[in-house]
């Protein structure tokens, strides 16, 4: 049985057992060394595991202060990653608000982040090559770019479907 799991129930009360503590911290850093977190996701992982719920947080509280947990750099480094493998805006803002993560760090991870236009483009010529030649194959690429998470002003920009004010 791996160090820090127990058989028993989570405890809500929490436990001020230095040893506890101990065993919480070795099983956040083993996480943590896998992956980064967010301080909500590496919290739940470790309620998760059997730890208590006090413990989790008392820990988590200090890897914040240390630094080691930084919800700012791991917004960064989501968008950074999930930009790459050609997610708009949209997408990865959802996903971060469904990690825990608050509204003014995922602006501004998204405002740190790539050209969404140019993203956009670029997804859209990597899936469909030739530009859209008709209607019915601007509306095809726009779902496509929509699904990735993209808005309506970079879909606009990539499929080339601006309005005719004229």
């Amino acid at each position: 049985m791996p160090i820090g799991r127990s058989n028993r129930a989570p405890d809500t009360a929490g436990s001020s057992d230095p040893a506890d503590y101990a065993a919480v911290r070795a099983a956040a850093i083993a996480l943590l060394s896998r992956r980064d977190f967010g301080s909500v996701a590496l919290r739940e992982r470790l309620t998760a595991r059997g730890f208590a719920v006090t413990a989790a947080a008392a820990v988590v509280a200090e890897l914040q202060r240390e630094g080691t947990v930084n919800d700012a750099r791991y917004a960064q480094n989501y968008v950074v990653f999930h930009a790459g493998r050609g997610q708009g805006p949209v997408r990865i803002a959802a996903e971060l608000r469904r990690k825990g993560l608050s509204q003014a760090l995922i602006e501004g991870a998204l405002a740190e982040g790539p050209d969404w236009a140019a993203l956009a483009r670029q997804v859209r010529k990597a899936r469909f090559g030739a530009p859209p030649s008709g209607w019915p194959e601007k509306a095809r690429q726009a779902r496509f770019l929509q699904y990735r998470g993209f808005s309506s002003d970079h879909i606009r920009a990539a499929t080339g479907a601006e309005l005719d004010l004229d």
